[in-house]
């Protein structure tokens, strides 16, 4: 018997996507697709913080103060006028502007909701992008007078010491004497500086203008 050279024969192994069951390949596509969602939902905010951080020309500087790191939205609950429970995490989807202060509203309150009022009529086109936001940090009876003017208004009771663990005054400033400025994802970013008036409000327009240019297209208009 003539000795016969050894065959070697070789199999093309199966790729991988025809081993793989039906079901686990639509898992694989489900969590690509779920991927390339939220790099889509978190580029345009990327870019808006870069361009508004980082490309910004040297000679520029904000009015306000820039917060880093931010500071998120507290999860917690607040509660409307009516005494009706609301979550804060409702406040999410607009930029907002904040002011802080008991339900008395003194003269500097009411100064801060004109104030807040005028800055969101100046954004013209864009004013439907801000929600201006009274938090009321004490269980004190709004004035009736001012409930009219607050129509456009988003007010809402929040407990002193669970505002404090969000927001901050400058050292040497009280809470309410600040305007702030939080992102539409609730992170607080900016805070104007104390006892705005209406002689330096132009300034705190233009930093506000700046972010809505920096940020079009990743917010949400017309809640208010």
């Amino acid at each position: 018997m003539r000795d016969e050279p050894l065959a070697m024969t070789v199999h093309t192994a199966p790729s991988i996507e025809r081993v793989l069951t039906p079901d686990v390949r639509r898992t694989r596509a489900g969590r690509w697709r779920m991927l390339v969602l939220a790099l889509v939902c978190v580029a345009p905010v990327a870019a808006s913080y870069f361009s508004y951080y980082v490309l910004r020309p040297e000679g520029r500087r904000t009015f306000g103060m820039l917060i880093e790191p931010q500071r998120a939205l507290p999860e917690t609950r607040a509660t409307d006028l009516s005494g009706q429970p609301v979550a804060l995490s409702t406040l999410t989807g607009q930029w907002l502007l904040v002011s802080v202060a008991g339900g008395a509203c003194d003269a500097a309150c009411q100064t801060n909701l004109y104030l807040q009022r005028q800055l969101r009529e100046s954004l013209g086109k864009d004013k439907e992008r801000l929600d201006w936001v009274w938090l009321v940090s004490d269980d004190a009876r709004v004035p009736e007078a001012l409930l009219p003017a607050l129509a456009h208004a988003t007010v809402l009771r929040v407990p002193q010491a669970r505002l404090a663990d969000w927001l901050a005054p400058e050292p040497g400033h009280a809470l309410a004497e600040h305007l702030y400025v939080v992102d539409p994802m609730g992170h607080w970013m900016m805070r104007l500086p104390a006892n705005l008036d209406k002689a330096h409000a132009s300034a705190a327009r233009r930093d506000l203008e700046r972010l809505m240019r920096a940020s079009a297209g990743w917010d949400q208009a017309g809640r208010s």
